[in-house]
């Protein structure tokens, strides 16, 4: 019953419980084991931080390029903690009329102290809080005052942790990424050698795969890619295995479908000259 139950407080904003794990997450291991102890660990082990007199970190923020994992990593940091997770789009709480970005702002953070133990995610979130009296006008200047009265006001941010990611850093106001706020601003890189072997593991391994199907050297020749370019690669090698079938009038069992090295370097191909293009 208590699995079937949605707290009413939570229904209005928060979207459906993350199912993705660490396993989905190729690579980022440094990244990984500083979420399970900025966030993981102050919810199952308060009294150890209570006892060394220490408070948990606030705030936590991404940045890095497109498709480098930054929102994946949020999702798999929900579905393992088992908090409670509201998640917002940057531009969503901005409103033409006075006052009501404010108040969805307030209201994003009361519902998570009722809630708590609770994370808050804040995608794009350049888009809300620019800095002040450079590239925002009246309205966000507004939005940033109360999201930093928010973070690190007077109301204690108890069992509430608030992550964010951006692709421009530089865009955001100077005021928010002190320590008490966001205490660990974190960047995501294009992978190397062995992050893209990890995120071939995560993909290619639930494919049917060829036995010929070499990873290292797939790893090699994706230098440059990041993890959602990989991931695509992998979606467009599965494609050109069906194609390959249905177009070849071979019979339709699913059990015989295999993913050779061959549509690989076709994915391959297909991708990079668009990326010459």
């Amino acid at each position: 019953a208590q699995a079937g139950t949605q707290p009413s407080a939570l229904r209005e904003i928060v979207t459906q419980p993350s199912h993705k794990r660490w396993s989905d997450v190729g690579g980022l291991d440094a990244i990984k084991q500083l979420l399970v102890e900025a966030v993981q660990w102050p919810t199952r082990h308060g009294a150890l931080y209570a006892a060394a007199g220490i408070q948990p970190p606030k705030g936590i923020l991404f940045y890095g390029g497109p498709g480098t994992g930054k929102t994946l990593l949020a999702k798999a940091l929900a579905g393992e903690s088992g908090a409670n997770f509201i998640a917002v789009k940057g531009p969503q709480l901005l409103s033409m009329w006075a006052g009501e970005s404010e108040r969805g702002v307030r209201e994003v953070f009361r519902k998570a102290r009722q809630t708590a133990p609770c994370i808050i995610f804040f995608d794009e979130i350049d888009t809300l809080t620019p800095n002040r009296g450079v590239t925002g006008g009246a309205l966000t200047d507004r939005v940033v005052a109360q999201l930093l009265t928010e973070i690190d006001g007077v109301e204690d941010l108890r069992g509430v942790t608030v992550l964010a990611a951006t692709n421009r850093l530089d865009q955001i106001d100077a005021a928010l990424l002190r320590p008490g706020r966001f205490d660990f601003l974190v960047e995501f890189h294009a992978p190397d050698h062995a992050g893209r072997r990890a995120i071939l593991d995560v993909h290619a391994g639930r494919m049917p795969l060829a036995p010929g199907v070499d990873l290292d050297a797939l790893a090699a020749a994706t230098e440059g890619m990041v993890g959602a370019e990989i991931e695509a690669l992998c979606r467009q090698a599965g494609v050109a295995a069906i194609r390959e079938r249905v177009m070849g009038h071979a019979p339709a069992d699913a059990a015989a479908l295999t993913v050779t090295s061959h549509h690989f370097d076709e994915a391959l191909s297909a991708m990079k000259k668009e990326r010459a293009a």
